[in-house]
């Protein structure tokens, strides 16, 4: 909840806020701030998580983010809107890398193998729905606040809000023993952390005998690109022409209610992924997700409507959230836990490289408007060919390397 709360105060600050025009390449510069640091760490997060406890590194990381938070919070009510933003921006994600990657790969310490997919599916979609809740919150406070004070200011006070959440999670984490979520005392290597890129060439050197996990990854990656696209798509419409563009709040509006709409997509596409992997099979289920994620962007090729724009945001999502909650629990199947952090380090690299690169390439194909049929065409044409050739059965089924 605390993370919709900070986002939806980023999004007004960045992208709603009256005095700023929204434009696909600033839009998509947004993006890429946001996940820059995600990046940057992520050689080095599994490093971390493989030697250190992750409940500690869970805990602190809250603590930092909270810490970071509250000094945003500072800087918007001294007028600061420039360079010091982002530089705290990118700290309060970058130690969000941590907080998610290490709750990744605790899971199957804390679940039987059988359960893997039920308890991805419960974490991801209880997540989903508490970032909009908390989305909401902001949403609301905003409207409150706009009445009593400037508009940078509202937005501190709820970024400063987030920073009570992340300090009372951090609480909460504390409550976890130290090993509970591992690493187990004999995997816990004494080495320098600088070996981090070392650890993610094993990293892909694991995958690479693992090919349907490989797979899998790159199917996530795909559709996360494509997702970033209709969601810049989405932002530009709600901002510049489903609504009058100087009407900042009625745009902020629209759009979260079509993220709220996604994240109903994602809710179902969680609950329904156990019962779809039990009558067909984990593999054959990763396939038939990702190629019917095809209908989603074709929505809006041909009409770009708020009703169009919502069925397309539900669609997308709850085929992209099963297959990312399957994809999960079989990459979590695979891998001793000695490998699992730097696994799903690369994981989180690729997929977050994905985003990037979806974001910037919709963003320049796409007019400050958002109006347009060929980027949504080129999404549902790049996850028709990913459903047929990346996942096709001769070589995503096929036995891992010995």
């Amino acid at each position: 909840m605390t993370d919709g709360i900070f986002q939806s105060a980023l999004a007004s600050f960045i992208l709603f806020s009256p005095e700023r025009q929204a434009n696909a390449l600033g839009a998509a510069l947004a993006f890429a701030v946001v996940l820059l640091p995600y990046s940057v760490i992520g050689p080095f997060v599994g490093t971390i998580l493989d030697r250190v406890s992750r409940q500690r590194a869970i805990a602190f990381s809250n603590l930092i983010r909270a810490v970071t938070l509250s000094i945003i919070a500072l800087l918007l009510f001294q007028g600061h809107t420039g360079i010091e933003i982002t530089i705290f921006v990118l700290i309060a994600f970058g130690v969000n890398r941590l907080i998610l990657a290490g709750l990744s790969a605790g899971i199957p310490l804390m679940i039987e193998s059988k359960s893997l997919i039920s308890a991805n599916a419960l974490a991801v979609t209880g997540g989903s729905v508490w970032v909009v809740l908390g989305g909401g919150i902001g949403l609301g406070m905003r409207s409150i606040l706009d009445s009593v004070t400037n508009a940078d200011s509202a937005d501190g006070y709820i970024i400063l809000l987030g920073a009570f959440g992340y300090l009372a999670t951090s609480l909460l984490a504390s409550n976890l023993k130290k090993d509970e979520i591992g690493p187990l005392e004999h995997e816990i290597k004494n080495a320098s952390f600088t070996q981090g890129l070392i650890e993610m060439r094993e990293g892909v050197k694991f995958l690479s005998q693992n090919v349907d996990a490989a797979r899998g990854i790159a199917a996530v990656a795909v559709h996360r690109g494509g997702i970033t696209a209709l969601t810049l798509i989405a932002l530009l419409l709600e901002r510049n022409t489903f609504h009058d563009p100087a009407d900042s709040e009625a745009g902020l509006a629209g759009l979260s209610f079509t993220l709220t709409i996604a994240a109903c997509g994602f809710v179902v596409g969680a609950v329904i992924a156990p019962y779809g992997v039990r009558k067909v099979g984990r593999h054959r289920w990763m396939r038939l997700m990702l190629s019917a994620s095809t209908l989603g962007p074709l929505f809006i090729v041909f009409s770009r409507t708020p009703l169009t724009l919502a069925i397309a945001a539900f669609v997308t999502a709850l085929f992209g959230q099963s297959l990312k909650v399957t994809n999960d629990a079989l990459v979590q199947s695979k891998i001793d836990d000695i490998y699992r952090g730097r696994v799903f380090s690369v994981y989180d690299v690729v997929v977050n490289g994905a985003i990037v690169s979806g974001a910037v390439i919709a963003a320049l194909l796409l007019p400050n408007t958002g109006d347009s049929y060929l980027v949504p065409s080129i999404v549902a044409g790049i996850y028709f060919i990913a459903g047929a050739r990346l996942l096709r059965g001769r070589v995503f089924f096929a036995p891992p390397i010995k």
